[in-house]
């Protein structure tokens, strides 16, 4: 019997590193990742897509900037909603040819999803987030004078805005997904991690200028939709301790309390593996498995043949 499984897909299977974020270039990156995501589907399993965006909200904040003169810039959460809808239709698109040609029957809905976090979470009060165009320190000066911001360098590249990254609450649409997996629908949500809204006095919905970490949210609506499986894929086939380096080891099988003991000996960079290793673990200590690996293992991960699997064993 096929299982609910939250597929969670890295920036690289939209846009890979030095790659010209041409329309062209990303459709082809999508139709790949689709191709594959067919097969789970395909193998008899219930999908739910969530994906990242921050190589294109990046550059749709940065269209902004450019031609602010003509055309007045946009809020973060509406850009990040622009964001969810093209990659969106990207996905939906090629996913569906690809279950045709496989003659799967099964039909594909993109949904623009809002995630709620709690007003009063301290991100909002400690700005950490990068995004968007690198600025001079002359520029970031004028920026923070202007409109407030918060400037901060980035890796000795530049100048970026830092915004809040807040704990996502709640995925917003959680009984609709679940309605439409089982209607045999694949179902694309909650793209970089969410527009983030808030609840305002009046307990109405508002946006709020932020971003929400893709693999809490993929956590969250991994947790809230009932996934038998949370799947995080990357460009790496396993998780490894000492990676890079020579004594690197290939973890397979991992328990619960072994993935806890790596996670608090530091062997996972803040920047890269870090926050899926925590998400992962999150998830196995619900009582489910969680599974790391590349894009084109996931089928067979699924059957426990290939990826890291944090199982859910103390």
């Amino acid at each position: 019997m096929g299982k609910r499984v939250v597929i969670a897909l890295g920036g690289n299977a939209i846009l890979r590193p030095n790659q010209e974020a041409t329309y062209e270039n990303q459709l082809k990156n999508v139709q790949i990742s689709s191709d594959l995501i067919a097969k789970v589907k395909k193998a008899g399993h219930k999908v739910i897509v969530t994906h990242g965006n921050g190589p294109q909200v990046g550059n749709i904040l940065r269209q902004n900037e450019e031609a602010k003169e003509v055309v007045p810039a946009l809020p973060i959460d509406v850009c990040s909603a622009e964001s969810q809808g093209f990659i969106g239709y990207m996905m939906e698109q090629t996913l569906k040819n690809a279950l045709q040609s496989s003659g799967e029957t099964a039909g594909v809905v993109t949904l623009v999803t809002e995630t709620e976090v709690d007003p009063k979470d301290p991100a909002f009060n400690d700005p950490t987030k990068p995004i968007g165009v690198f600025f001079t320190k002359e520029e970031s000066k004028r920026l923070i004078a202007e409109k407030n911001w918060v400037m901060g360098e980035d890796a000795g590249r530049g100048y970026r805005r830092l915004v809040p990254s807040p704990k996502p609450m709640t995925i917003h649409g959680v009984e609709a997904i679940k309605t439409l997996v089982e209607q045999n629908q694949i179902v694309i949500c909650a793209g970089g991690g969410g527009i983030p809204v808030i609840r305002n006095q009046d307990h109405l919905l508002k946006g709020v200028e932020a971003v929400i970490d893709k693999d809490r949210s993929a956590l969250t609506l991994s947790q809230q939709t009932n996934a038998d499986v949370f799947m995080i894929l990357t460009d790496v086939p396993n998780v490894y301790l000492h990676y890079g380096k020579p004594n690197q080891l290939k973890l397979e099988e991992v328990t619960l309390a072994d993935a806890e003991t790596y996670m608090s000996e530091g062997h996972f960079a803040d920047g890269s593996m870090g926050p899926k290793m925590e998400a992962a673990i999150a998830f196995a200590a619900s009582g489910k498995e969680a599974i790391i690996c590349s894009l084109d293992e996931a089928v067979a991960a699924l059957a426990g043949n290939a990826g890291t699997r944090i199982l859910p064993i103390k």
